[in-house]
């Protein structure tokens, strides 16, 4: 009897013990109040707008009122394949237009219309539509020397080809490429994905930085490297590999999954706000007829991945390892300094401390190397008897 009290009670004990070990456990950094990663102004009324058409528009965020003299930095967020709604970002953009920003959803991607091959013309055909009908808007008034592209998963490689394409679509040259966790990257011209273009024509001038977490990173570790590479005409101090680290420490864990950068906002429901209706079709041009390819569809796992991306809910991760890197990227950038100051700011790659004082692992941080020279290909020596005098030619008839 005695021993089954004695089980019971420890039993008893461990339970109480579980339950109280999370509420108990070591809190994560919150957000700072100001600053890079900060919750900026909390009073602000934000804008938010829709121009162009259903399925082939923009969203637009910015701070209510006129902008200032100089207008606007424009930041565009291009989302990831299949999750084409802001709100699923919307903490993230929030933060965004309330520290200033003029912010560009470009809804590249009809969903099951659009097939991958087109998403990069779309993306710079609607961008450059919503920055010409923004242009004469005293209260959103972008400025277009300060313009830094976000590409997240398809996202990503999309935010390169636009970077690369800049001149030839008549769009301003962004002074800061961010692709977080890069994916969706066809391998040739005839596989499914997203085909770069010749990323040796991004200005020499952008910053291009990647960033990927240490969980389901491989693909994403050679997406990004391969961006990297491929931006050839960029030097290398002006490039930079980042990875977030997972950590356990405390509770709730941190976990740098390729869904971490994406934070719901519900307020940012893009069903909620209303694009300009379309025109009406001129019956005498009937619509091209529409022809399906595999490619449109998402897979299972792509839908998966969609269903996480819609229901993830913003962290430390968030605040420090994403928005405060890329704020401090985007204010280096519009300012001309380089990669290498971003790397020597210690501010950079500070991931803060959990509740019981422990710091959360850093964000490591890699400069880019640049290729490897390749040998000179010594000339040919001439052969051993080549000095040797020709025969007297045949005087035989």
């Amino acid at each position: 009897m005695r021993l089954n009290l004695s089980l019971g009670a420890a039993a008893l004990g461990l339970a109480v013990l579980l339950a109280a070990g999370p509420a108990a456990a070591a809190a994560p950094p919150t957000q700072p109040a100001d600053g890079p990663g900060g919750i900026g102004d909390r009073a602000a009324t934000i804008v938010k707008r829709g121009l162009g058409k259903a399925g082939a528009g923009s969203f637009v965020f910015y701070k209510a009122g006129s902008a200032p003299a100089e207008g606007r930095p424009v930041v565009v967020f291009l989302h990831a394949w299949g999750a084409s709604n802001p709100q699923a970002y919307g903490a993230w953009i929030d933060h965004l237009a309330r520290t200033g920003a003029l912010v560009v959803f470009p809804r590249f991607q009809d969903l099951n219309r659009t097939r991958p091959s087109e998403a990069s013309a779309i993306a710079a055909r609607i961008l450059k539509s919503t920055l010409s009908d923004l242009g004469s808007d005293a209260d959103a008034k972008p400025d277009l020397k300060r313009v830094a592209i976000i590409g997240y998963l398809a996202g990503a490689p999309i935010a390169a080809n636009l970077a690369a394409d800049a001149a030839e679509q008549g769009l301003p040259a962004p002074r800061l490429v961010f692709a977080i966790m890069p994916g969706g990257i066809a391998s040739d011209a005839r596989s499914r994905g997203i085909v770069l273009h010749d990323l040796g024509r991004i200005a020499p001038e952008t910053l291009v930085i990647t960033v990927i977490g240490d969980r389901d990173a491989r693909a994403a570790d050679l997406a990004g490297r391969r961006l990297l590479r491929e931006a050839s005409a960029v030097p290398t101090e002006r490039k930079l590999f980042v990875r977030a680290l997972s950590d356990d420490h405390g509770f709730p864990a941190l976990a740098a999954t390729l869904t971490s950068p994406a934070a719901v906002d519900a307020a940012y429901d893009g069903s909620a706000i209303k694009l300009p209706p379309e025109p009406p079709r001129d019956p005498k041009q009937p619509a091209p007829p529409f022809k399906w390819s595999p490619d449109m569809a998402l897979t299972g796992e792509q839908t998966t991945l969609v269903a996480q991306i819609n229901n993830a809910r913003a962290d430390s991760l968030d605040y420090l390892a994403y928005w405060k890197t890329f704020d401090l990227s985007a204010a280096a950038a519009f300012a001309g300094a380089d990669a290498n100051s971003l790397k020597g700011n210690p501010r950079f790659s500070d991931m803060e401390r959990w509740g019981d004082g422990w710091p959360v692992k850093r964000l490591v941080v890699e400069s880019v190397r640049p290729p490897a020279a390749q040998p000179a290909t010594p000339a040919p020596t001439p052969a051993a008897n080549s000095t040797r005098p020709k025969p007297a030619a045949s005087r035989r008839p």
